[in-house]
């Protein structure tokens, strides 16, 4: 293991596991364990962790992770119930879930359970503080009948179980987290791929944004010949090259200037489009953005960026989709805008939702926001689709299919 922060990989690309339990059940000391460090803070005291406590480490066989220590499910009293909220939305982001087990009595974490493995969550039973004598063989085979599932005998005083949980989690991580293609089937080694970056002011100066130098990586990666350039030196990047580019990825923001310009015999996507894909559903958001023809004047609509930041002159989701949809339908359709892991609980009074493209989180994340709006049957769509559909060229432009890399 390596638990330095040498390695700089987003946090939105690592495996997140989640530690799960009642308030006092050995969450924290099992993550110390695991990390060889004093992650999180370990008392007797009852309710001691708060808000979700996340460390950054790699693990042999599974790569760049992050383990979440969360408050007791179990908590109580108003803040108690806050806390205990903040747990459930760290589940949200689990690609896999450790439910410690401390107490004979397992009825909540049954609950949990349930709930977890019907949202596909990989969960990992694991008996705590069994230095304590708290367990004999029958209590155990019994836990493992509730849960179908052996659990993993741990006491981190005795230093038993730890290694038996780390082969355990390779072990799932395996079986349930995949890793992805951003480009999919869009692209091939040696193929020229010409990328669109304007920098605006949501561009911190002298750096590209996330999704931008994550795509390149990519295609460096696979061997493609990648050329990047702004919008207003697009003409000139294509004149010097001898033959048409295969794909062009484009900014949202200038996704109809770009495709006046572009080669007809070129691709084009952009990289919010990419994203849809890579971190969610690009079916539920393409039939999503179809249903942006039925809103109305009086309809109201949520706007979800997952990074936490100043609204400026020329955002894109504060900004530049609202005075789109208010040119089309009218200066009195409600538009609300929330950022970060903020996400009304009740979505049944929304007509639709436009999720960006989710670079600062997980895909386990962006799929849980995208199961609840189907479980409210509001559609939802992402920011590069609903552009292309409101400048008219979504049946012109290219989806990534095949992001899996076992699949193509």
């Amino acid at each position: 293991m390596d638990v330095s922060n040498l390695n700089m990989t987003p946090s939105s690309e690592r495996v997140h596991i989640v530690f799960m339990g009642r308030m006092n059940s050995g969450k924290s000391s099992l993550i110390n364990a695991l990390t060889g460090q004093h992650t999180s803070i370990v008392s007797e005291v009852r309710g001691t962790t708060t808000d979700p406590v996340r460390k950054a480490m790699e693990i042999n066989g599974i790569g760049p992770c992050v383990l979440v220590d969360t408050a007791g499910f179990d908590d109580t009293g108003e803040l108690g119930e806050k806390r205990a909220e903040k747990a459930a939305n760290a589940a949200d982001l689990a690609d896999i879930v450790v439910m410690t087990i401390c107490d004979n009595d397992v009825s909540l974490e049954k609950q949990w359970y349930d709930r977890l493995m019907k949202k596909g969550i990989p969960v990992i039973i694991a008996i705590t503080k069994t230095d304590l004598d708290a367990f004999d063989d029958e209590t155990v085979k019994s836990i493992e009948q509730i849960f179908n599932s052996k659990p993993v005998i741990t006491s981190v005083v005795n230093n038993l179980g730890v290694d038996e949980l780390l082969r355990r989690l390779v072990l799932v991580s395996k079986d349930n987290v995949k890793e992805r293609f951003i480009t999919g089937n869009l692209v091939s080694a040696g193929d020229v791929v010409l990328l669109i970056m304007p920098q605006d002011i949501q561009a911190p100066k002298g750096r590209l944004i996330l999704p931008q130098v994550q795509t390149i990586r990519e295609l460096l990666d696979r061997g493609c010949i990648v050329i990047s350039t702004t919008a207003e030196k697009m003409k000139e990047a294509i004149g010097s090259l001898k033959e048409a580019p295969k794909l062009v990825i484009t900014d949202s923001q200038v996704f109809k200037k770009v495709y006046d310009i572009k080669p007809e015999e070129s691709m084009l996507t952009s990289f919010s489009t990419l994203f849809a894909a890579y971190k969610g559903d690009i079916d539920a958001y393409v039939n999503g953005a179809e249903n942006i023809q039925s809103l109305t004047k009086e309809s109201k609509v949520l706007i979800a960026e997952c990074c936490t930041h100043a609204p400026m002159q020329e955002d894109i989701g504060r900004v530049k989709i609202p005075g789109l949809l208010r040119k089309r339908f009218g200066e009195t359709i409600q538009i609300d805008v929330v950022s970060g892991m903020d996400f009304p609980e009740d979505l049944s009074s929304y007509d639709l939702i436009i999720q960006c493209g989710a670079c600062m989180f997980n895909r386990r994340y962006v799929m849980s926001r995208i199961e609840r709006a189907k479980e409210a049957d509001v559609p939802i769509t992402n920011y590069g689709i609903a552009i292309a559909w409101l400048n008219g060229i979504l049946d012109k432009i290219e989806l990534p299919k095949g992001n899996n890399l076992d699949n193509g």
